[in-house]
This record gives C-alpha cells, sequence and structure tokens, in this order.
C-alpha cells in the first residue's frame, strides 16, 4: 500500500504497525460475522422479532468497532492516554448512573438505554482501568528510578481499582471484577512488585470468590452445578456439549447446525458452541490459534519495548483479552461454572465489540515498532528503561 520511503502520517503507520496482528484481528471480526449471521435467526425468531433483527445491529455496531480499531492503532501513546482518561471517567459516570436508573435482566442491573441500544458501561471500564493505572504506575516508576521523591501513582492505581470494584460488585458482576483483578495483577507482576503483592491480591480475589459464593444466589447456583450437574437446571451447557459432539472433527457446515435453534443464547455466550457444531473441531483449533497468536504477538513486541507505560498498558489489556476469550471457550466446554461473557470479536454483543475494538487498537498503537518517548512525567532514558525492565523479575522475587 504504502513505499518503505513514504514519510506521510499513513505511511509510517503502515509500516510501524503490527500488521499480521491486525489481520488477525480481522479474521476473527469476519469469522464472527458468520457465526452471527447463522446464530442470530433462531434467537430472534423465539424472542419474536425479525429474523435478521441481531444480524444488523451487530452490522451497526461492527462499523464503527473496525473504524476505532484503525483509528485508535494510529494515535501517540500521550494521546492514547487522554482518550483512556476521559473514557474512564464517562464509563465511572454511566456505571452510577447504571445503579440508579439500569436495566435490571436476569438479576443484574448492568445496562442502560443510548439511542435505544442497550449499552454496559463495564465493558468500557476494563481497557480505559488498564491505561490509565499503567500511566500512574509508570509515572512513579520513572521518579523511583531518578531518585525523585516519590509521586502517589501506585496509591492511585489502587484507589481506582477499589472503586472500578466497588462499582462492578453493586451490579453485580462477578466475572468483569475478576477480569479487572487480573489485569490488575498482570500490571503489579510486570512494574516489579514483590510477589508478596500478588499473593495478597490473590488472596482478596479468592476471599472475594467466596463472599460471592455465600451472598449472591447466582454465583452459588452456578459454582453448585459446575460441581454437581443434578443440583439444577445445566440446560444450556448441556446443549452446548452436545453442540460439540454432533459437530465431530469437520463440522456439520455453515447454517447446518440444530443446536442453535435450542440455545437461548447462541449468538452470544454460546457462540463457541455453534461454531463447533457447524465448523468442527478443526476450525475450533483454528480459532483458538488466532487468539494464541495475537497474545503471541502481542507479548512479543512487548518484550521489546522500552517503554513502562507501554509494557503495563499492553500486558494489562492482554491479560483481558486472553482471559475473556478463555473463560467463554471454558464455560461452553463445561471446564468452568458458567459466566455470561462473549468471545471477543466474534459473540454479538455492541458493548463488547467497541471496547475489544478500543483495546485492541491501543495494544497495536502501543506496540509499534518506533521507539517512543515514556509519557509519564519527564520521560526516562534509555538506560533506565532497559534497566527497569531487565530488573523486573528480580524485584518480584524480593
Amino acid at each position: 500500500m504504502f513505499s518503505r520511503t513514504d514519510r506521510s502520517y499513513l505511511g509510517q503507520w503502515w509500516w510501524t504497525v503490527d500488521r499480521p496482528m491486525m489481520a488477525a484481528l480481522l479474521a476473527l471480526i469476519g469469522i464472527g460475522l458468520v457465526l452471527v449471521t447463522t446464530a442470530s435467526p433462531p434467537v430472534a425468531a423465539h424472542l419474536g422479532l425479525g429474523d435478521y433483527h441481531f444480524l444488523i445491529r451487530h452490522f451497526i455496531f461492527l462499523v464503527p468497532s473496525v473504524i476505532i480499531l484503525i483509528a485508535v492503532s494510529m494515535c501517540t501513546p500521550r494521546l492514547i492516554w487522554r482518550l483512556s482518561t476521559l473514557v474512564f471517567l464517562g464509563a465511572v459516570i454511566a456505571m452510577i448512573a447504571v445503579l440508579l436508573f439500569g436495566m435490571e435482566i436476569k438479576g443484574a442491573q448492568r445496562w442502560i438505554h443510548v439511542l435505544g441500544f442497550s449499552l454496559q458501561p463495564s465493558e468500557f471500564i476494563k481497557p480505559a482501568f488498564a491505561v490509565v493505572s499503567a500511566w500512574f504506575m509508570a509515572r512513579q516508576k520513572d521518579d523511583m528510578s531518578r531518585g525523585k521523591s516519590s509521586s502517589n501513582g501506585y496509591a492511585v492505581a489502587i484507589a481506582l481499582y477499589a472503586i472500578c470494584v466497588v462499582l462492578l460488585v453493586l451490579q453485580p458482576d462477578l466475572g468483569m471484577t475478576i477480569i479487572l483483578s487480573c489485569i490488575f495483577m498482570t500490571q503489579i507482576f510486570l512494574a516489579g512488585f514483590p510477589f508478596r503483592w500478588l499473593f495478597a491480591l490473590a488472596g482478596l480475589a479468592v476471599g472475594g470468590i467466596v463472599l460471592a459464593y455465600m451472598f449472591f444466589s447466582h454465583v452459588r447456583n452456578r459454582f453448585d452445578m459446575f460441581f454437581d450437574p443434578t443440583s439444577g437446571d445445566n440446560y444450556q451447557v448441556d446443549k452446548s456439549l452436545e453442540a460439540f459432539k454432533n459437530g465431530g472433527i469437520f463440522g456439520a457446515g455453515p447454517g447446518q447446525g440444530e443446536i442453535k435453534l435450542l440455545l437461548p443464547d447462541a449468538h452470544a455466550d454460546f457462540i463457541f458452541a455453534v461454531a463447533g457444531e457447524e465448523m468442527g473441531l478443526l476450525s475450533l483449533l483454528i480459532i483458538v490459534g488466532v487468539f494464541f497468536f495475537i497474545l503471541y504477538r502481542g507479548f512479543n513486541r512487548l518484550i521489546e519495548s522500552q517503554d513502562m507505560f507501554s509494557v503495563l498498558a499492553v500486558g494489562g489489556l492482554l491479560a483481558m483479552f486472553g482471559l475473556q476469550a478463555f473463560v467463554h471457550m471454558g464455560s461452553s466446554l463445561h471446564l468452568l461454572p458458567t459466566k455470561g461473557m462473549t468471545l471477543p470479536l466474534i459473540s454479538y454483543g455492541g458493548s463488547s465489540m467497541l471496547s475489544i475494538c478500543l483495546s485492541m487498537g491501543i495494544v497495536l498503537a502501543l506496540t509499534r515498532k518506533q521507539t517512543r518517548a515514556s509519557i509519564s512525567k519527564g520521560g526516562l532514558s534509555a538506560f533506565h528503561r532497559k534497566k527497569i525492565l531487565k530488573d523486573t523479575m528480580s524485584s518480584n522475587e524480593a
């Protein structure tokens, strides 16, 4: 598309962005469009809607999502920080509004109506939090490496994490809380915190799950049904496993699956099962391989980065991306307790699609080949940036 000597903004972007990763992301979007096309009509018919109701809405969100993915990948780190700060503030305000005016669906209050569409603000808090917390943590790391009086970056990041967790628990949304916690744990590890911090946060997470089991009936029911399938209604999981069995190695063929006619959430929370029945095991392995390829490319670029802000932000976002895919696949295969979570870039869901495209656009932007100065206060010399990254593992063990 562009000559290597092209010094225009687009030319420089084209030769510095991770094009194989972008191609993999667009491939997942294409696979998702095919699967939503075949899985959504039965769900729409069951709800008394037009056959292409969900497909049309999926496409309405898909177009701006792809634009966001590409546009954000062209942004500078400083612009990424400013954009994420605005998104974070907006998401926090929207989550408070959800608690006051939002819709309650299946015992949870997570959605709010905007221009005729239902949006889930908590989807946007994940990438925004990853970037904002990374900036504060990187700023304090920079100050410490320069021997300056330490800023309160770590304390601010912890406070922001606590605010997000409280808002998520009030909805309640245990799955999103776990993902946000994993983002923060990944950043703590990459920032070189002592392992005792990780163990402490992991302990709090386990304690939180125990409390959720004790006080939230829907969480207790899902755990009980996972460990004892006879203790409740496992209809969707049973049908999901049947879909994988019917698909075999090569699948029944696009549009030929039958289980999707019986799954209420075939187009969203169980779209991996639809793929298993219609595309077969080999195609599922390819889809899983694409996810692994994206994670590999991201972490491989991360190793080469000398900017702590980029390391922390991208590390947290990749952890979010991989964990969300793992939870969706594990729930469909009954390897994890059932959790209503979309498969990134594939499942139907406007908020999820916008959020994931924003997240991966940030990953593409912060992993571009050119070396960028740290956006934290004052920046870091190359010597200090290399030293910080080299010492991360050793400081974790301290």
